[in-house]
């Protein structure tokens, strides 16, 4: 299957995707994960994505574009990919859909998750990070340390991340609505998109995703 993973920051997009992944043995395609890869391996694309960061500049979508290309082309996203934070415009998306349509090939599914504004400022802010190791990570409300400001693992101080601030969180959820949200009309336009309720567990999560794209695929 080829599916698009969608939904604003705090969603657990990256989470989601790597069960998803695993389920559906195929790969997880992760911008991120893009960016970082070319960057360390100092590919063309690396290097000019990185001479943009560099100065603080988005980097162009056709730096992004080749780099998704170049990925989706490997042999172990022949029979299928998840693509997690990529499209994440509609000239980005029209890019994909032309990519696919040039192989004769297109999208099986676009799963929006959606989780309310609110839920997602309270996942986000509420999360404390240890200064000795940033693996450690807590959750003022869902997985509160033992002692206030302490890592249950390490001893070490808690801390709030400058982006997880509140305010950051909205202005985030802002550029959400403007930039990414849009290409679910464009993809409902197609009835690619199916929505998933994304609070709960992870596993129960991952079966309302798995049993929706059981469906579209019968």
């Amino acid at each position: 299957m080829r599916i698009v993973l969608v939904g604003p920051p705090g969603a657990g997009k990256g989470t989601q995707a790597a069960f998803l992944a695993k389920n559906l043995a195929i790969p997880h395609i992760s911008t991120g994960d893009l960016f970082r890869a070319n960057i360390s391996q100092q590919t063309e694309l690396g290097k000019l994505a990185k001479s943009y960061m560099d100065k603080g500049e988005l980097v162009p979508d056709e730096v992004t574009i080749a780099m998704a290309k170049d990925r989706m082309e490997q042999p172990d996203a022949e029979n299928g990919f998840l693509l997690d934070g990529f499209p994440r415009n509609v000239s980005q998306a029209e890019a994909l859909d032309a990519m696919l349509s040039s192989e004769s090939m297109k999208l099986d599914a676009v799963l929006d998750l959606e989780v309310p504004e609110d839920e997602v400022v309270r996942r986000i802010a509420g999360r404390r990070i240890c200064r000795n190791d940033s693996a450690h990570v807590f959750h003022v409300s869902y997985k509160a340390p033992k002692q206030e400001g302490v890592c249950d693992v390490c001893g070490g101080e808690l801390y709030q991340r400058d982006d997880d601030s509140e305010e950051t969180v909205r202005t985030r959820l802002e550029v959400y609505h403007t930039q990414t949200e849009p290409i679910i009309d464009y993809y409902r336009s197609q009835s690619l998109v199916v929505t998933i309720p994304a609070l709960g567990k992870v596993e129960e999560v991952t079966a309302r995703a798995m049993e929706a794209l059981a469906r579209e695929d019968a």
